[in-house]
């Protein structure tokens, strides 16, 4: 049996806390998109037979989890890599969804995923496959957690504390600068553990207030231009913590990107999507031309060359298709 799945990226805005003071760590927030998309498909053989460099390893690891004799896995559309649209986990789950699938099993990805090396930090890549939507995760008991990153498999996907359909007349504007990736590998492991041996405490209570007081009301009311504000603030407030990794509050050239959006009265919020490059802007249908010119003028004002698209929410899981 021959199986396709196709997703969309997801949008990462920040942490809750990164301070091991504090009763839990992490806990991050996300929003899933319709597009740009990975599609994958895959279909039982006697091996594993995958010419995309990427894919090839998460093919083989879903093989030996699976106990199946092989497959044949082609990788139809992909995301961008480290770009901040969280490309890794989307391939690596739908890979390992479609070759499940094609064996006629049951693709549990929630349970699997850290035996794919996802899932270790935030838990909006795996929960934004599964059901789409608007996600804020619980984190982990700081406890059990410390700066470094547990071997592979060792962990648990944060359970969702709260999630809710994204309303469908919202829209995100994505700008992609032509700029290095972001961090990926052992290189965000290293960031990642100074930003939380460093943490300010103080920053995760200004951040709980702007989630429980801005953010969750207004995903729940609909107000785009309140969830716009609060997710803004959120990725600011994160930047404190990443300063000394990233060259400032934003990484270069994400930030100039950002000042340039904020002066647009079609953009209702922007940061900058987990480590970048990637920027997003929150706007709604009725402004997403005006929003995704304002994209192009903020390329120019950075000086620099991109990408600019407006994409849809999305309020299901991956599609998987037989």
């Amino acid at each position: 049996m021959s199986v396709r799945v196709a997703v969309g990226p997801r949008l990462h805005f920040g942490f809750l806390n990164l301070s091991l003071a504090r009763e839990r760590l992490y806990g991050s927030l996300g929003v899933a998109l319709d597009g740009p998309r990975v599609e994958v498909s895959a279909a039982p053989a006697d091996g594993v037979d995958c010419d995309h460099a990427r894919a090839r390893p998460h093919a083989a690891r879903a093989c030996e989890l699976l106990g199946v004799s092989g497959a044949r896995v082609a990788v139809e559309s992909e995301l961008p890599p480290h770009v901040g649209l969280g490309s890794g986990t989307q391939l690596a789950l739908a890979v390992f969804a479609a070759v499940a699938r094609a064996h006629d099993r049951n693709p549990t990805v929630r349970g699997h995923a850290p035996e794919l090396g996802r899932g270790g930090r935030s838990g909006v890549g795996v929960a934004t496959f599964e059901s789409g939507g608007f996600v804020f995760d619980a984190g982990h008991p700081a406890s059990q957690f410390t700066p470094e990153r547990p071997a592979r498999g060792e962990w648990t996907v944060p359970p969702v504390a709260a999630r809710h359909d994204t309303p469908d007349d919202w829209r995100f504007l994505l700008v992609l600068p032509d700029a290095d990736p972001g961090k990926a590998g052992s290189e965000e492991d290293d960031s990642m553990r100074s930003a939380v041996e460093g943490a300010d405490p103080g920053l995760a209570d200004r951040i709980s207030a702007v989630v429980t007081d801005r953010v969750l009301p207004a995903v729940a009311t609909g107000d785009v231009d309140a969830f716009g504000e609060g997710v803004a603030a959120v990725g600011r407030l994160n930047g404190a913590w990443y300063a000394a990794e990233q060259g400032g509050v934003y990484r270069p050239p994400a930030g100039d990107v950002i000042e340039a959006l904020d002066d647009s009265p079609a953009v209702a919020g922007a940061g900058q999507s987990s480590w970048g490059p990637a920027v997003y802007g929150v706007t709604d249908r009725g402004r997403a031309d005006a929003a995704r010119d304002a994209g192009q003028r903020a390329l120019d004002h950075a000086g620099v060359d991109g990408r600019v698209c407006i994409a849809a929410p999305r309020n299901t899981g991956a599609a998987i298709e037989d």
